[in-house]
C-alpha cells in the first residue's frame, strides 16, 4: 500500500513539474508579440542580444513568467503549511490577514520613506506579516470557540478589514493611491532580475526547509496531544512552521502585492492526488501554486489586451467560490 502511495506521489509530481515547464513555455511565448516556442527555447539557452525578440523574452516576459511561478510557489507552500500548523483546511495567509500585514506595512514604508530600498522594503514586510500572524494566532488561541477552524478565519478577516482600511487612510492622506493600486490589485508585472535575486533563493531555500518538516506537520496536524505522544516538540514546530509561513509571505507581498486564495486552493488539491501526508503535500503544492499564478498571470495579461486586469482579482474569480463551499462544508461538518 505504502509503495502505491509512493509511486501516486512520484507521477504525479513528475506530471505537475512536466506542466510547469510547459505552462513557463508557453505563456512567455504570447504576449502583445507572439513569438513560437523554438525562438523561446533560442533565447533562453542562447540568448542573442542583438535580437528584438530575444531581449523581449530575457528582459520582460522571463522576469515576469518565472516571478509569478516564485511567487505562486511560495503562497501554495505558505498555504499548506497554515492548513497544518492552525489545524484549519480553510487557512491561507490573504484569507488569515497575514498579506494585509505586509502590505499595511509597505504603505508605511512609502508614506515615511518613499525612497527605501527593494532590500529593506523586503525586511518590513517581513515585520508586517510577523507581527499580523502572532496577533492573529493569540486571538484563535484566546478565543473560547478556539476548536472551531471558523474561529481563526474570522480573526483573520477582521484583522485584514481594519489593516486594508489603515492602509486606504494613510495612503489617501499621503496621495499614494496612484502608487498603492499595484499593491492592493496584485501583480507581477513589474518584476525584473533584480528583484529575482533576491526572490528566488529566499522561496526556493525556505520551500526546501518547509518539506524537511512535512513529517512533523503531519503529525501536528493531528493535534497536539497526539503529536506529543509521537515525540513531537509541538511549540517549537508550530513557531518553525508560522516563521516558514511569515517568511514566503513576506518576500511575495514585497514582490507580487496582496495576492489571496492560492494558499488555500493548492493545498486541497494537492491533497486530493497525493493524501494527507505532508510530506508530499507540501512538494506539490509548491508545483501547483507555480502553475496557478503562470495561468492567472497569463489570463490577466491576455483577457483584454494590452490593457492588463489585476492578478489578485484574476485569482479571487476562482478562490472566492472556492472558499465559500470550503465554508459551507465545514459549518455542516461542525
Amino acid at each position: 500500500m505504502e509503495n502505491r502511495k509512493t509511486i501516486v506521489f512520484g507521477l504525479v509530481l513528475i506530471a505537475s513539474l512536466s506542466f510547469l515547464a510547459f505552462s513557463l513555455f508557453f505563456t512567455i511565448s504570447y504576449g502583445a508579440k507572439d513569438l513560437t516556442l523554438s525562438t523561446v527555447w533560442s533565447a533562453v539557452f542562447h540568448y542573442s542580444p542583438d535580437l528584438t525578440a530575444h531581449q523581449i523574452v530575457h528582459e520582460i516576459r522571463l522576469p515576469r513568467v518565472l516571478g509569478a511561478a516564485l511567487v505562486g510557489m511560495a503562497f501554495g507552500v505558505a498555504g499548506a503549511m497554515m492548513q497544518g500548523v492552525t489545524r484549519n483546511p480553510m487557512a491561507d495567509t490573504g484569507i488569515l490577514g497575514v498579506n494585509a500585514g505586509a502590505t499595511f506595512i509597505v504603505v508605511l514604508c512609502f508614506a515615511f520613506s518613499p525612497n527605501i530600498s527593494y532590500l529593506s522594503l523586503i525586511v518590513f514586510s517581513f515585520a508586517g506579516a510577523a507581527l499580523t500572524t502572532i496577533v492573529i494566532v493569540a486571538l484563535g488561541a484566546l478565543a473560547p470557540g478556539k476548536s472551531d477552524p471558523l474561529q481563526l478565519t474570522v480573526a483573520g478577516a477582521v484583522i485584514a478589514a481594519i489593516l486594508h482600511s489603515l492602509s486606504t487612510g494613510i495612503a489617501i492622506h499621503f496621495a499614494l493611491s496612484q502608487d498603492l493600486a499595484f499593491w492592493y490589485a496584485g501583480g507581477v508585472a513589474g518584476v525584473t532580475w533584480f528583484h529575482l535575486r533576491f526572490l528566488a533563493p529566499i522561496v526556493l531555500i525556505v520551500t526546501f526547509f518547509a518539506a524537511m518538516m512535512g513529517r512533523s506537520i503531519s503529525f501536528l496536524s493531528l493535534g497536539d496531544e497526539t503529536a506529543t505522544n509521537l515525540g513531537l516538540r509541538v511549540q517549537l514546530v508550530r513557531l518553525l512552521g508560522l516563521i516558514v509561513v511569515v517568511l514566503l509571505a513576506g518576500v511575495s507581498v514585497s514582490v507580487a502585492g496582496a495576492v489571496s486564495f492560492v494558499g488555500l486552493i493548492v493545498p486541497h488539491i494537492a491533497r486530493k492526488l497525493v493524501g494527507v501526508d505532508y510530506r508530499k503535500i507540501i512538494p506539490i503544492s509548491a508545483v501547483l501554486g507555480a502553475v496557478l499564478l503562470v495561468w492567472a498571470d497569463f489570463a490577466a495579461r491576455m483577457v483584454n489586451p494590452p490593457r492588463e486586469f489585476a492578478l489578485g482579482a484574476m485569482v479571487s474569480l476562482v478562490g472566492v467560490p472556492f472558499f465559500l463551499y470550503l465554508a459551507r462544508k465545514e459549518r455542516r461538518e461542525l
